[in-house]
């Protein structure tokens, strides 16, 4: 198992809407990621700057295809609203480097 960690980016003003979405995921979109291997899914917030920082769990069977599924694409376009995306509504994300880690 490993664990991966990016961030993305809001846009102004749209943490109560990203928060009422992620309220409400859809059950196929948390199917699909449990099935694909993703455990303990967290996003946090910096309120200053509206950077969304992730971290989840991958098995090493963990599907690196999601993005190609038609759920997560209904997704992206469902939150390309209210982040800043790419051109085909994939959430602009960069990976973070891991520099501290402790159990």
């Amino acid at each position: 198992m490993q664990k991966i960690a990016f961030k993305m980016k809001l846009k102004p003003g749209m943490k109560a809407e990203y928060e009422r979405r992620h309220q409400a995921i859809w059950p196929e979109l948390v199917a699909l990621l449990k099935e694909s291997g993703i455990s303990d899914y967290t996003i946090f917030l910096d309120g200053e700057s509206d950077t969304l920082f992730a971290v989840q769990r991958l098995t090493d069977s963990s599907s690196q295809e999601l993005g190609k599924t038609e759920v997560v694409q209904r997704w992206w376009k469902y939150m390309a609203d209210i982040m800043e995306t790419n051109p085909d509504y994939s959430p602009v994300s960069t990976p973070l480097t891991q520099v501290f880690h402790l159990d």
